[in-house]
C-alpha cells in the first residue's frame, strides 16, 4: 500500500519547463516591459525640454529652465539666482504634475 502512495504519474520536465516559461513571461510583462517604458518617456521628456519651461528637479527644486546644454540644464529659481543641474536631475512626474496644476 505505501509504493502505490508514494509513486507519481511520470509527466516529464514539460510541466516545469512550461511553469517556468509562464513565471519568465508574468515577470516581463509585470516588471521589465513597464521599467524600459519609464525610461523611454523619461529620455523623450529630457530630449523635449525648452527654455522657459517651468521644471521640477528630483530635490522638489522649482525652476525656469533659462539654458539647456547636451548634459546640462540651467534653472532661474529667483530673480538673478541661476544654478547649473545635470538634466537627469528633472523630474518628469513632479514637472507634469506642476504643469497640471498651473
Amino acid at each position: 500500500m505505501n509504493n502505490i502512495l508514494l509513486q507519481t504519474p511520470d509527466g516529464g520536465m514539460l510541466p516545469q519547463l512550461l511553469m517556468f516559461g509562464a513565471i519568465i513571461l508574468v515577470f516581463y510583462f509585470f516588471m521589465i516591459r513597464p521599467q524600459q517604458k519609464k525610461v523611454r518617456d523619461q529620455k523623450k521628456f529630457r530630449e523635449e525640454l525648452t527654455k522657459g519651461m517651468s521644471v521640477v528637479t528630483i530635490g522638489g527644486l522649482h525652476g525656469k529652465l533659462i539654458a539647456i546644454d547636451d548634459e546640462t540644464i540651467t534653472l532661474e529659481v529667483d530673480k538673478g539666482v541661476r544654478l547649473v543641474f545635470d538634466k537627469t536631475a528633472v523630474s518628469m512626474e513632479a514637472t507634469m504634475r506642476v504643469q497640471k496644476v498651473s
